[in-house]
């Protein structure tokens, strides 16, 4: 959370929204907004934890995809799920890992190449058959 408030106070999530809308400027807004998840899903790198990625990350991108012209409940859904499905990056992605990488059964290495191929496979099913199907049920 100080990890958040920081970036928050120092103005470096409005910074990264601006150049992020900058960069997808001319773009259809679902261009926009698959792009904005994949850059929202693998930033969670830096981030210590899901409760901080949120906090600072989740309102600009949700802004910046609803300015490029994404349907605000579509891009609110996306962020929403990968800020939970980003949490198999990394060994202290989130509360619990920690936990499972200190009992020994996984390497870091292992760990990381896991964590990567199965964000490729998240990206693949949310945002292929995810969105034909959110499309189907008229959520954009």
């Amino acid at each position: 959370m100080s990890l958040a408030t920081a970036l928050n106070q120092s103005l470096v999530t409005k910074w990264v929204a601006t150049i992020a809308a900058g960069s997808l400027a001319g773009s259809s807004a679902l261009a926009a907004l698959v792009a904005l998840v994949v850059v929202y899903t693998y930033v969670h790198y830096a981030f210590a934890g899901q409760t901080a990625h949120v906090v600072a990350l989740y309102a600009p991108f949700l802004t910046v995809a609803v300015a490029a012209g994404a349907p605000p409940l579509l891009a609110a859904l996306l962020f929403g799920f990968f800020s939970n499905l980003n949490s198999t990056l990394t060994h202290y992605s989130d509360g619990a890992a920690p936990i499972y990488y200190g009992s020994g059964y996984i390497d870091l290495r292992t760990w990381w190449r896991a964590g990567f191929l199965l964000s490729v496979l998240h990206l693949i099913v949310w945002l292929g058959a995810g969105l034909v199907w959110w499309r189907f049920l008229g959520i954009w």
